[in-house]
């Protein structure tokens, strides 16, 4: 059971320990207690703090869906819960997302979020961590604890949601999506992605999320690029890359004017929609495109329902996809910062350099 205000007992500190399957029960009525408008709760605030999503429901945590790498932690004090830290581990890349940080108490909440943060940086230091992530709403003081634990702020996205009340436009036939160049993505489309993505993208950010190739080569897979905030939801979703040709293929045949990550949720949950495009190409075909498998894949029976609408993020960087968005009746909902700390040092890398005489 968990409670927003309890007051500590002198000699009885509180403790951060590992969560336990006998605690599910606690950590759920917490995750829920954190997204109310208590004043005594604190939480991440991504991407809204009510109806008609929360936190909860958005990164919902079936039982196999937690993986033996993945990390949950919980404060403990007078035995009840007061603090819950969910984290995602990429093994692949050695980079942690920080998906969940709840803390109740109206004096201590945020001492707990902050003892919970300090815990996840042991743990990836003695386990090899390259990377934390994390995003969240600029409130309740989130990105300041951040930012003293050592986080930086690298970007601003927003969030749009398209309501479930909404129909969906038609899928579109195999002859409209030629004539718009846009196909699947294929395991040879991952230089022409890169390339895309470092058009699309400011140079200070790609040095900093240090995407490589051989990330794209995995798209589909279980590495989720181009990263956003909403990215850990892709883990309840079946995951589709399509992209869409630039006219005449560029100089060498296999330019990409944009690209559309379409996650169809099979938990109750948004679908997914991210789009990247170059800066000079449109990228009203791709939503348009994307919308219509969503419809395909939602009507065509299985486990795929579309009771929760279509979620997007959007880098601030990345307008006018958002105006594009809204042509098909997007709402922007919320707006939450990007953090990022690193625990490798950067080094230059190696170089001939011209030899002077002296």
């Amino acid at each position: 059971m968990t409670v927003a205000r309890s007051p500590r007992r002198p000699g009885k500190p509180g403790k951060v320990r590992a969560a336990r399957l006998t605690d599910l029960a606690a950590l759920g009525e917490l995750s829920r207690l954190c997204q109310s408008d208590d004043p005594a709760t604190r939480s991440l605030g991504l991407p809204v703090n009510g109806p008609p999503i929360g936190m909860f429901s958005l990164f919902r945590l079936p039982l196999g869906a937690f993986r033996p790498n993945d990390l949950m932690y919980v404060y403990e004090q007078d035995r009840r819960l007061a603090g819950l830290v969910r984290v995602e581990r990429e093994s692949v890349r050695d980079e942690w997302t920080i998906v969940e940080l709840d803390g109740v108490g109206l004096a201590d909440a945020g001492d707990i979020r902050y003892r919970l943060i300090q815990q996840i940086m042991r743990e990836g230091a003695k386990r090899g961590a390259a990377r934390f992530h994390v995003a969240c709403a600029d409130i309740d003081g989130n990105v300041e604890m951040l930012m003293q634990a050592g986080f930086m702020r690298y970007g601003e996205e927003h969030v749009l949601f398209r309501h479930a009340s909404m129909e969906l436009p038609a899928p579109w036939s195999e002859e409209a999506a030629a004539e718009a160049r846009i196909r699947p993505a294929q395991g040879l489309d991952a230089l022409a992605m890169h390339r895309l993505y470092q058009a699309a993208t400011p140079s200070p950010v790609t040095r900093l999320e240090a995407i490589r190739l051989t990330d794209w080569e995995r798209q589909g897979g279980h590495w989720r690029v181009p990263r956003s905030g909403l990215a850990p939801i892709l883990r309840f979703a079946d995951v589709e890359v399509f992209v869409q040709a630039a006219e005449g293929g560029g100089k060498d045949g296999t330019m990409l004017d944009g690209l559309v990550q379409i996650g169809v949720a099979k938990e109750d949950q948004p679908h997914y929609l991210k789009v990247v495009v170059r800066p000079d190409a449109d990228a009203s075909a791709l939503i348009e495109y994307g919308l219509g498998i969503i419809e395909a894949r939602t009507t065509r029976g299985g486990d795929h329902r579309h009771d929760h609408g279509v979620i997007a993020p959007v880098r601030t960087y990345e307008s006018p996809v958002d105006r594009r968005l809204e042509d098909v009746g997007f709402d922007r909902i919320a707006s939450v910062t990007l953090l990022m700390k690193e625990t490798l040092v950067r080094v230059a890398e190696p170089a001939l350099v011209p030899a002077g005489v002296r």
